[in-house]
């Protein structure tokens, strides 16, 4: 019997009788994180890395049955060997190792290498069967140091506050809101956020994790406070009537397809910043590199193209069919407000 399986309904583990990430209704789901393409609603009950659960609440009701891990934890479901182990993508996503006589996978979700302030540090966790994800699968993508991205960030914003104009940046309002939050120079002035990025806020500070301070945008909030301040909103803000509420902002997007000079041009944005919460070219390789699986399994991104490249470095790699979306733009329900 396989240890995993893949279905119309996403991975399934036939001896556990569970699924992971899936994208149809099922009884039990095993969840990387809490991002809406990885954490689908009707769910009959969750399991998650345990900073998950709250924003898995967040998401998709207080109602849902959730159960939460530590990362480390080993717990069994009917005799698979599961646990949750750092994926650095954003708070609480965790790649998810199971066992069974003797073999063991790794279902990573979505995962980077470099440093977060809040979603710590990826753990390599050695398998037989790797399942990984090449959303910038391409050696194209290659990331810059993050504290250049955050220096040109602050540098941005503080050109637009001496010119007497708001900054409006937007990133997705789990993960890279938080990440820019921790990471830019806060003296430099006031931020708010738009309510579905404080919505997430409001969570995290609940859970007992410290965030530098945040306004939440509102229709009493008033245009003379909002000059010269940096403004953080989904992508799909700016898309939205929202924006309109702004006089003469300077918008910009941070997100790993800035990478594409044309992709700034498309989203209607003044500039592009290069940051991403995947892994890159050089990282994906790396992970691979050290851990050597004898199985590979690539799920969303550039699937084909990363795949045949694994083939040629003598690797045993084939493709899954998913619907992760990899880095891409949040549903409006989810960012409206």
């Amino acid at each position: 019997m396989a240890l995993l399986t893949f279905s119309d309904k996403g991975f399934y583990c036939p001896p556990g009788d569970f699924y992971i990430d899936p994208w149809r209704q099922v009884n039990k789901a095993v969840i990387t994180h809490a991002h809406s393409d990885h954490a689908r609603y009707g769910h009959r009950q969750y399991i998650a890395q345990q900073d998950s659960v709250p924003l898995l609440k967040l998401r998709l009701g207080s109602f849902i049955q959730a159960t939460g891990y530590p990362y480390g934890t080993t717990f069994s479901i009917r005799g698979v060997k599961v646990s949750f182990h750092p994926a650095a993508h954003v708070l609480g996503a965790a790649q998810v190792r199971l066992e069974y006589k003797g073999e063991v996978w790794v279902v990573t979700g979505d995962y980077k290498l470099a440093p977060d302030p809040l979603a710590g540090s990826f753990e390599p966790v050695p398998c037989h069967t790797f399942i990984t994800e090449c959303t910038f699968g391409l050696p194209i993508y290659q990331w810059p140091e993050p504290t250049q991205v955050f220096t040109e960030i602050n540098d941005w914003w503080r050109e637009n506050q001496e010119e007497g104009r708001t900054s409006i940046l937007s990133a997705y309002s789990l993960g890279k809101a938080q990440r820019i939050l921790c990471s830019v120079d806060a003296g430099i002035g006031p931020i708010y956020a738009h309510g579905a990025i404080e919505n997430t806020h409001d969570v995290i500070r609940q859970m007992g994790i410290a965030l530098p301070k945040t306004e939440r945008i509102t229709d009493k909030t008033n245009k003379k406070d909002l000059t010269g301040a940096l403004v953080l909103t989904p992508s799909s803000g700016m898309a939205s009537n929202w924006i309109r509420r702004f006089a003469d902002p300077v918008t910009a997007a941070a997100s790993g397809w800035m990478m594409v000079r044309g992709n700034r041009r498309r989203q209607s944005v003044d500039r592009g910043f290069v940051l991403s919460d995947h892994v890159d070219w050089n990282a994906l390789n790396t992970v691979i590199g050290e851990l050597h699986p004898e199985k590979i399994y690539v799920t969303h991104g550039f699937t084909d193209l990363f795949a045949r490249w694994l083939q040629d470095q003598g690797y045993d790699a084939d493709v899954v069919r998913t619907e992760y979306s990899g880095e891409n733009e949040e549903p409006l329900e989810e960012v409206t407000g």
